[in-house]
């Protein structure tokens, strides 16, 4: 599956509302994002736009692996409604 190109840093925060994360801090460009599902995960996700690929990839992945999921199962789960 594809990854979205043109999705900012708060449009991934608003999209991983959907797996439980909660904006728990803003430092400069940087949000930390934090999930008590499944366990407590935090996420940092840069307030860039658009979000480089690769670190897009990286923050999925890293969320695949705390919910013991592929980072395409995530991606489809998110993004396609």
């Amino acid at each position: 599956m594809k990854l979205p190109r043109n999705l900012s840093g708060r449009g991934l925060a608003k999209a991983l509302k959907v797996l439980g994360y909660e904006l728990t801090r803003q430092t400069g460009s940087h949000l930390r994002l934090t999930t008590r599902q499944q366990g407590e995960h935090h996420v940092t996700v840069p307030d860039h736009s658009p979000l480089k690929i690769g670190t897009l990839a990286g923050i999925l992945g890293d969320v695949g692996q705390h919910f013991g999921r592929s980072r395409e199962q995530i991606v489809k789960q998110l993004f396609d409604g």
